[in-house]
């Protein structure tokens, strides 16, 4: 029990950290690329695909039913390093973050899970 307890306290004590991961199909060797401000999220989205219950990406749900969870791998592809700056705006440095994995994978279509979105500039 105590290890427990200390297991518990050691994953509270970690740092949160935004970021930018990848779930893959080892199958299909399809992506999805995300971005979250807490990369522990990532067990949130790991245990909602295995209840079924994952309404972001219905494509991603369906062949993860079919494969089977052993058949997807889950990877953080980029930590975002925090600056000091008082004008550091760390959802906007994280939204950049993620396009620029976007744009280098194209995770879209027959590649990828992700939905093409176009960019108003």
């Amino acid at each position: 029990m105590e290890r427990k307890k200390e297991l518990k306290h050691l994953y509270k004590e970690q740092p949160i950290e935004a970021g930018v991961y990848q779930i893959k199909n080892n199958i299909n060797q399809k992506i999805l690329i995300g971005s979250t401000k807490n990369i522990k999220t990532i067990n949130g989205i790991r245990f909602m695909l295995e209840t079924g219950a994952y309404t972001p990406n219905k494509e991603l749900q369906n062949e993860w039913n079919e494969y089977g969870k052993d058949a997807f791998r889950f990877d953080i592809i980029e930590i975002l390093k925090k600056k000091d700056e008082p004008f550091f705006n760390e959802k906007q440095a994280l939204e950049e973050m993620e396009k620029k994995w976007l744009d280098r994978l194209r995770p879209f279509g027959e590649r990828g899970y992700n939905q093409f979105v176009e960019q108003g500039n």
